[in-house]
């Protein structure tokens, strides 16, 4: 949005810019004295349209230079003495584009073509009459302004670039560099406890199995979530540490995975249900992410603070949304307000990241209900 105002202000700005230069030349040519004749008609118009031609000066610089020079060639062999102002916008903005060598070419060609011009506009005026008066239409120090200007601001411009480009890449880096040290941390500080757990708890169900005794189910969803825990730890820890993936993406879980998240659930005793709505087309990764999160911290919300008996996750799959509902029998009142925990903070972080909105609040029946609402632009 900002760069197409910014091209329609180029673009405006260059319109009267043309204006101007034109009004200036067509005056400076009904200052002279011209008989009423065709060839007059033709020098006026060859002057507004080499001022005229500035209109496109940043889109097609090259064809402006060869047109501001070719008019002010031809109005000279016209009879009209004026000073070529276009052809030095042209050269102006064709150096700032980077055109140097079609700049120096046009412009010596351009120099040595304009007093035969102005010979061809006075045939009894003498060589140096003819010089002198072509180096009054372009002047060679305006001309060497001109182009150093161009250079000047094409340079300074490619400098801020440069500086722009070195910040982007120093702020990556250090990005990069947290991302490894929040790796590291999340290394050394989680996966040897839960190494532990894992290792623990498949020790505590393989002695259980051994003996015939039978496996509460509180010891195969310990089991269970050890191993889920050191798969995601892995996961996230591969994805921070991808050199790849400089954006840092969660591990790939997705829609495909509720089902999971809801039979985990069912393990701790939750009864637990999923409805499903509508057809899934084009649901974009980041989209599908979104939801696994949500459902996975409204299920745990649910399992570790509700003292729920019963819950249900809705997914909505409708034409420009994905909608995301979970809904518990839990302890929470209608009208007090919920505790803003990492987790919920976490949710409406994804959520309001990708446009959409989030609500969690208690059930006016009772109980606790997170929906959330993802913006989808399906993708083929």
């Amino acid at each position: 949005m900002s760069s197409g105002r910014s091209g329609l202000k180029a673009a405006v700005a260059d319109g009267l810019i043309a204006v101007g230069v034109a009004a200036i030349l067509l005056v400076n040519g009904l200052s002279e004295r011209h008989a009423a004749s065709g060839s007059a008609v033709l020098g006026f118009v060859l002057l507004v349209a080499g001022g005229a031609a500035l209109a496109a000066r940043r889109r097609a610089p090259i064809t402006v230079l060869a047109v501001t020079g070719l008019c002010a060639v031809a109005s000279q062999a016209l009879g009209f003495d004026v000073p070529a102002v276009a052809y030095l916008i042209a050269v102006y903005t064709a150096m700032r584009a980077g055109h140097r060598v079609v700049v120096v070419a046009g412009s010596a060609a351009l120099l040595i073509a304009l007093p035969f011009a102005v010979m061809v506009a006075t045939p009894g005026g003498s060589a140096g009459e003819a010089f002198a008066q072509a180096r009054g239409v372009l002047e060679l120090a305006w001309l060497i302004a001109a182009a150093a200007a161009g250079e000047a601001l094409r340079q300074a411009e490619r400098r801020a670039d440069e500086a722009e480009r070195t910040r982007e890449e120093t702020a990556r880096r250090r990005a990069n560099e947290e991302r490894l040290h929040i790796a590291r941390e999340l290394h050394d500080s989680l996966t040897h406890q839960i190494s532990v757990i894992k290792v623990q708890a498949e020790v505590a169900v393989h002695l259980a199995g051994r003996r015939g005794e039978q496996v509460p189910e509180a010891l195969l969803a310990i089991r269970e979530a050890g191993r889920e825990a050191a798969r995601e730890l892995r996961a996230t820890l591969e994805a921070l540490r991808d050199d790849a993936n400089p954006d840092g993406e969660d591990p790939p879980y997705g829609l495909d995975h509720v089902t999971e998240l809801v039979r985990r659930a069912r393990t701790t005793g939750l009864d637990a249900k999923l409805t499903i709505e509508g057809r899934r087309d084009g649901v974009p990764a980041a989209v599908e992410r979104a939801a696994y999160r949500i459902v996975q911290e409204s299920l745990t919300n649910v399992t570790r603070h509700a003292a729920a008996a019963t819950a249900s996750v809705r997914i909505d799959y409708r034409p420009d949304s994905l909608v995301i509902r979970v809904d518990d029998d839990g302890r929470a009142e209608p009208g007090t307000a919920p505790t803003p925990g990492v987790g919920l903070l976490g949710m409406r972080e994804r959520v309001t990241a990708l446009g959409g909105s989030l609500r969690a609040a208690p059930r006016r029946e009772g109980g606790f209900t997170v929906q959330a609402e993802l913006p989808v632009e399906r993708t083929p």
